[in-house]
C-alpha cells in the first residue's frame, strides 16, 4: 500500500492503494465539499489516514513552508492536492524550492486546479513538471473552436486595449451552455404572464433582505423546463440531474513542458482507459499512458520513503535473564553500548540487507523497570508499545497470534510454527505373557494360520493315496500332516517323504513366506526388547491436567495464557527463564518442586533437545500458531517490503547458514522417533503383495492340476489292481533306504533273505542241528537256493496272495 497526501485547506495526510485508484472517487461532488467523500471513499479501500494539519484559505509562504517541512519528514511521498489555482501557484512554486518536485514523489491535483489550469503561469508550470491531474473532459468539437475564435473577437472589440484573455475554462463554458439551457426553456414555456407574488407586509422592509423580493409563479413551470432540457452544448453534453449538472467523462493529464499531455480517460462504466471508450473495447485500452512523474523518470515511484532528517528506526529487542540463542543481549562495559545478538538478530540483519532501499535502524533493549533481574516486560507489552508507536518495530522471538495481531501488524513468519511439550523418558521393560506376539498384527497370524492349514491339506490330498506317512486312520493322518508341515516352519524337511511334484511345490511355497516373516518377526521383536526401552511418562495435556501435575513454561511467552485457556489451574504453571532449567525441572519431577512437562514453541523445544535429548521426548499435539514474525506498527509500509525479503532469505542458503550457526547440525535423537512409537508391527497390508504372490501360485497350480486330470488319457492295456504294497526298510548307519513295491491282485509274493546271520546263543539244551546252506556239502533243503556261496544265500518263500473273496471265507471258516 503507497502512502498518498491530500493537501487542501485543511490538509490531510492518507494513504491509497495506487495512483490510479484516485480516479475511482466521486469527483461530481462540489469542490468545497469533496474532502468528506474523499475520506470515505479512501476508508473503503483499507487506506489509512494518520495525519492531518491546517493551512490557511489565504496562507502566507511562511505557512507554506511550515506544512511542506512537515510532510518532508515524514515517510509519506505521493500527495493529492485540493485547494484553489492561485494558492495552488504559490504552494508549488515553494514545493519545487523545498526539493519536492524529485525522484520518488508524486503529486496528483484535483479538478480545483485541473479546471484552471490554463490560467497558470509558465514559472508555476515550469515548477508543476511531473504533475497529474483529473478535470472533466471537454470535447475538442467545431462549436468549441468557434466560440473560442468568436470570444476573443468580440472581447477585444468591447474592451479595446485590454490584455488578450486567457482561454476561457471549464467554469466559462459551463456558464455558457447554461445560459443557453434557460434561452431553451424560456422558448418552451413561452411568456411568464403569472407575474410576482409580493411578500407580506411583516416582512423587513430592508431593500437588501431577500425575503422581500417577490417569487415569481412562473418559476415552477420554468425550473422543471431548465431541467428537463438535454442538449449538446460546447462543453459536451448538457444534462442535469437532481439540479446539478453532472461530468461523465474525466480526463487525466500529465503537466510535461510548457503544458500537458492527455494521460487516459475514466468513465463510471468502463473506468480507467488509455482512450476514450464510449463501448466495450479491447482490453489494450484498459489502463493509462505512460507517464512522467516529477524528475523526469518514467517509472512510478513507490510512494514513500525514509525521512531525510536522519532519524533512525527504533527497533525494540527483548532483554532475557540468561544468554538465549535465539535473541541476546548483552552490554559492552567498554563502550557502555548494548551488543545484541541471537538468531532472530542474524535472521532481520539479513533481511535488511535484501530490502530494495536502505532502511537505518538501531536496537533499543527493553527492560521491565520493576524488575531486578534486568528482564524483559511481556512480549505482549511490547508489541502494545510499538502500536503506540514508542518504537517502530520489535525484533525478537516474537510470536504471531490472533490477540497482537488486533493492534500490530506482522510480517511473514519466518520460523515453523506451533507449541507442543516435552517430557522425561523412563525405562519401560516388555513384561507381558504374550509380548513375543506383539511384533506380527492378529490380522497376519489369522492370515498366516490359514496358510499354514490350507497347504497341510493340500499336501495330504496330493500324497495320502501314494506314501503310507500320510494313510491310516483319520487321526493318524491329521497328526502326520501337521507334524511334517509344522517342521517347515524351522526347517526345510530332508525326509523325501514327498511323492508327488504338487505337494514339494506347496511346500516351497510355504518355506519362502515362513522364511520371510521369520527374518520380519526377528528384527521387530528385537526392536521391541531392546529400544521400547523408553517411554514418556506423559502423552498429552489432557492427562497433565487429570493427574494435577505442574506445568512449565518460559517467561514473557504467550505460553501462560495459552495453558490457562486450556483448563489449566495458574497454581499449577511454573516460570522458567531459559531452557537450560526445563531439564533441572523435568528431572525434579511434578511433587519435588519441578514439573511433569514443559510447553514452549517449537523452536525452543529443538533448541532444548539438542542439549538434553537422550532422557527427553517431544510428546503430544502440536498447537499451531504463526511462528516467529517481526513487529511493526498498523499500516506500516514496511510490512510487505520485509515480508518480501523474509522469503527471499528463507529460500536461500543464507537462512540455512544461519541455522547452522546457532543450532549446529540436527542431532540425531532415537528418543522420539524410536522410543515413543513401539518397535514397529508386522501388518498385513505391508505384506499383502507377498500374500497375493502366494495366492497366484496356488491358482496357476490348480489350473495345471485342473489340466492333468480332466485331460484325455490314451487308451492302455489294462493294469493290475494293486491290493497291497511291499515297504522294506534296510538301516545301515546313518542311512536310511526305503524300497515299495505295489503287489497286484493275483501276483504272489516271494520274498528273498540274503545273508549269513549269526548263530543263536548256546543256551545248555541240545538241540537238532541244521545244517547251513552250503556247508560240509549238505544239500540246502528244497526252498533254499544258495546263490553266491557260503556268506550269501537267497531264501525263496513263495506266499500265494488271496482275493479279498477267499480271504473272507477262510476267516469265516476259522471262526466257526
Amino acid at each position: 500500500m503507497s502512502p498518498y497526501c491530500l493537501i487542501r485547506p485543511p490538509v490531510l495526510t492518507c494513504q491509497l492503494s495506487s495512483p490510479s485508484t484516485l480516479f475511482g472517487l466521486p469527483w461530481m461532488m462540489p469542490p468545497r465539499g469533496i474532502i468528506p467523500y474523499l475520506v470515505d471513499a479512501l476508508q473503503d479501500i483499507d487506506t489509512h489516514i494518520p495525519y492531518r494539519s491546517i493551512i490557511p484559505s489565504v496562507p502566507t509562504d511562511d505557512q507554506i513552508n511550515v506544512e511542506l517541512n512537515k510532510l518532508k519528514t515524514m515517510q509519506t511521498r505521493v500527495f493529492v492536492v485540493h485547494m484553489s489555482s492561485d494558492v495552488a501557484a504559490r504552494f508549488f512554486v515553494l514545493a519545487h524550492d523545498a526539493e519536492m518536485l524529485v525522484d520518488g514523489y508524486a503529486w496528483i491535483v484535483t479538478d480545483s486546479v485541473g479546471n484552471m489550469f490554463s490560467t497558470l503561469d509558465g514559472n508555476t508550470i515550469h515548477s508543476m513538471q511531473g504533475v497529474l491531474g483529473v478535470r472533466p473532459y471537454i470535447p475538442r468539437l467545431d462549436k468549441l473552436l468557434n466560440f473560442r475564435a468568436r470570444f476573443l473577437s468580440r472581447y477585444k472589440q468591447q474592451n479595446p486595449g485590454a490584455p488578450e484573455p486567457a482561454n476561457p475554462n471549464v467554469f466559462h463554458l459551463w456558464a455558457y451552455d447554461t445560459a443557453w439551457a434557460i434561452a431553451i426553456a424560456l422558448t418552451k414555456v413561452g411568456p411568464l404572464t403569472l407575474g410576482f407574488k409580493s411578500p407580506s407586509s411583516q416582512n423587513s422592509n430592508d431593500l437588501n433582505d431577500l425575503r422581500v423580493l417577490g417569487v415569481s409563479q412562473d418559476g415552477p413551470r420554468l425550473v422543471d423546463a431548465i431541467q428537463a432540457t438535454k442538449f449538446q452544448g460546447i462543453s459536451g453534453e448538457f444534462i442535469l440531474v437532481n439540479g446539478q449538472r453532472q461530468a461523465s467523462v474525466f480526463e487525466i493529464f500529465n503537466v510535461i513542458g510548457n503544458s500537458y499531455q492527455s494521460a487516459g480517460f475514466w468513465t463510471p462504466k468502463f473506468g480507467l482507459s488509455k482512450k476514450l471508450v464510449t463501448s466495450s473495447g479491447p482490453s489494450d485500452t484498459v489502463g493509462l499512458n505512460t507517464l512522467i512523474w516529477p524528475g523526469g523518470s518514467a517509472q512510478a515511484p513507490r510512494g514513500w520513503e525514509w525521512p531525510v532528517a536522519g532519524k533512525k528506526l527504533k527497533i525494540a529487542v527483548p532483554v532475557k535473564p540468561a544468554p538465549n540463542a535465539f535473541v541476546n543481549v548483552k552490554k559492552n562495559p567498554a563502550t557502555g553500548k548494548f551488543d545484541v545478538t541471537g538468531y532472530c538478530i542474524d535472521v532481520f540483519e539479513a533481511v535488511m540487507q535484501e530490502m530494495p532501499y536502505a532502511v537505518p535502524y538501531e536496537y533499543v533493549p527493553v527492560v521491565d523497570p520493576n524488575m531486578a533481574t534486568n528482564s524483559t516486560i511481556s512480549y505482549t507489552e511490547i508489541c502494545h508499545q510499538v502500536s503506540l508507536k514508542k518504537y517502530d518495530a520489535m525484533v525478537g522471538d516474537t510470536t504471531i497470534i490472533i490477540n497482537r495481531s488486533l493492534y500490530v501488524d506482522f510480517t511473514l513468519p519466518y520460523t515453523e510454527s506451533g507449541v507442543q511439550m516435552v517430557v522425561p523418558m523412563k525405562k519401560n521393560w516388555s513384561t507381558s505373557l504374550w509380548v513375543f506376539l506383539k511384533p506380527i498384527e492378529p490380522i497376519l497370524w489369522a492370515a498366516f494360520l490359514s496358510v499354514f492349514v490350507f497347504t497341510s491339506f493340500v499336501i495330504w490330498l496330493v500324497e495320502h493315496k501314494e506314501s503310507r506317512d500320510f494313510g491310516g486312520s483319520a487321526w493318524k493322518q491329521l497328526v502326520n500332516i501337521a507334524y511334517f508341515s509344522f517342521q517347515a516352519l524351522l526347517a526345510v524337511p530332508k525326509d523325501p517323504k514327498l511323492k508327488k511334484w504338487l505337494s514339494k511345490f506347496a511346500l516351497i511355497n510355504l518355506v519362502l513366506l515362513v522364511w520371510l516373516l521369520e527374518k520380519l518377526y526377528s528384527a521387530s521383536l528385537t526392536s521391541m526388547m531392546t529400544v521400547h526401552q523408553l517411554q514418556p511418562t506423559v502423552d498429552d495435556l489432557n492427562q497433565l491436567i487429570s493427574n494435577g501435575d505442574y506445568i512449565g513454561y518460559q517467561g514473557g511467552s504467550f505460553v501462560k495464557d495459552f495453558l490457562k485457556s486450556q483448563k489449566v489451574e495458574e497454581h499449577k504453571i511454573r516460570k522458567y527463564s531459559s531452557t537450560d532449567q526445563y531439564a533441572e525441572a523435568l528431572m525434579k519431577g511434578s511433587w519435588n518442586g519441578g514439573v511433569a512437562a514443559v510447553f514452549d514453541e517449537i523452536p525452543y523445544l529443538k533448541l532444548f533437545m539438542s542439549k538434553h535429548c537422550r532422557n527427553h521426548s517431544i510428546v503430544g499435539r502440536v498447537h499451531k500458531t504463526g511462528g516467529f514474525g517481526f513487529v511493526f506498527p498498523k499500516g506500516s509500509p514496511l510490512v510487505a517490503d520485509v515480508s518480501r525479503a523474509i522469503l527471499t532469505v528463507t529460500e536461500g542458503d543464507k537462512f540455512a547458514g544461519i541455522e547452522q550457526r546457532w543450532f549446529g547440525y540436527e542431532v540425531t535423537c532415537n528418543n522420539q522417533a524410536n522410543a515413543i512409537e513401539s518397535g514397529s508391527v508386522i501388518t498385513l497390508s505391508s505384506l499383502r503383495g507377498v500374500f497375493f504372490i502366494t495366492i497366484g501360485l496356488w491358482a496357476v497350480v490348480g489350473v495345471i492340476c485342473a489340466v492333468i486330470w480332466f485331460r484325455p488319457r490314451q487308451e492302455e492295456e489294462p493294469v493290475q489292481e494293486a491290493v497291497a504294497e511291499l515297504a522294506v526298510e534296510h538301516v545301515r548307519g546313518n542311512r536310511d533306504e526305503s524300497i515299495i513295491w505295489r503287489i497286484g491282485r493275483d501276483s504272489h509274493l516271494l520274498i528273498q533273505l540274503r545273508g549269513n546271520p549269526p548263530r543263536p546263543a548256546d543256551t545248555g539244551a541240545k538241540e537238532v542241528a541244521q545244517p547251513e546252506a552250503g556247508l560240509d556239502g549238505v544239500e540246502p533243503p528244497p526252498d533254499t537256493i544258495n546263490l553266491e556261496g557260503p556268506d550269501e544265500q537267497v531264501r525263496l518263500v513263495e506266499h500265494p496272495l488271496l482275493t479279498a473273496a477267499a480271504e473272507n471265507d477262510k476267516r469265516n471258516e476259522q471262526r466257526n
